[in-house]
């Protein structure tokens, strides 16, 4: 892992509804480090994730990936942002009228399957069994998977195109379990096969625990702290205690 920063949120501050978000978040993500951002619904997790990537653009504040200014950036600059940075939905934001092998496709540069079958159809293997499903569900459309299934197709699309960047907003989330340890397994797996920087947003404590290297607590706005999981799990924060001494009990990953 390297100490450099790829990825910088600067005293991001952002107003919906009427109402603070976010209050001037600053943080960094190292090059090759999995970021967990935790802190109870409603804290502009997923609002911060989404910035990220300029679904969002900050009332105030700057957010850059690899030197680039997201809500600067003219649309090469953009479009190198998300060619860079793969994006993994609560919902799994699967396509309902495509094939699984469809899905997969669309994680790749727009027209590299046009000639290139063989080599395409390789990569969709390929990402398929780096989350453990088999080929027999390439041609099932996502009504016809489990919730479970449909986060490990989703988890494969975002690794299909060997993207530097993975963000994950809330991977767990309506999941049995089962299924959540399941996925929170893949994702540390797939990060270290695919030597990906991951920022994984969510309110389940033990998630973040057994995936991050390093954990950010929101709360009110901003970051409250942060730190590795030990060091979160011996800090006296106010707002780190009663986060954790509130979180459920899921059992362990």
């Amino acid at each position: 892992m390297q100490d450099a920063h790829v990825i910088r949120i600067i005293g991001v501050h952002k107003w919906l509804g009427g109402r603070p978000v976010l209050s001037g978040v600053d943080l960094d993500v190292r090059e090759g480090e999995t970021l967990a951002i935790m802190g109870p619904s409603g804290t502009g997790k997923s609002v911060l994730l989404k910035h990220i990537v300029g679904l969002f653009d900050p009332d105030a504040g700057d957010i850059l990936v690899d030197g680039i200014s997201v809500p600067s950036a003219d649309r090469a600059e953009m479009a190198a942002v998300r060619t860079r940075t793969a994006y993994v939905f609560q919902n799994s934001a699967l396509f309902d009228s495509m094939t699984v092998r469809g899905n997969l496709r669309m994680g790749l540069p727009p027209g590299f399957c046009r000639g290139r079958a063989a080599k395409c159809e390789e990569l969709v293997r390929a990402a398929l069994d780096h989350v453990n499903l088999e080929p027999d569900v390439l041609t099932l459309l996502p009504a016809e998977l489990s919730g479970g299934m449909q986060r490990r197709v989703a988890i494969a699309r975002a690794i299909i195109g060997k993207r530097r960047y993975v963000l994950y907003d809330e991977p767990t989330t309506g999941l049995d379990p089962v299924n959540a340890t399941r996925i929170n397994r893949l994702i540390a797996r797939v990060g270290e096969e695919v030597d990906a920087t991951s920022i994984v947003v969510t309110h389940d404590v033990e998630s973040a625990f057994f995936l991050a290297d390093r954990i950010a607590l929101l709360s009110d706005g901003v970051v409250a702290a942060e730190g590795t999981p030990h060091e979160l799990r011996e800090t006296d924060n106010r707002a780190v205690r009663e986060f954790l001494d509130a979180a459920p009990a899921r059992g362990p990953a």
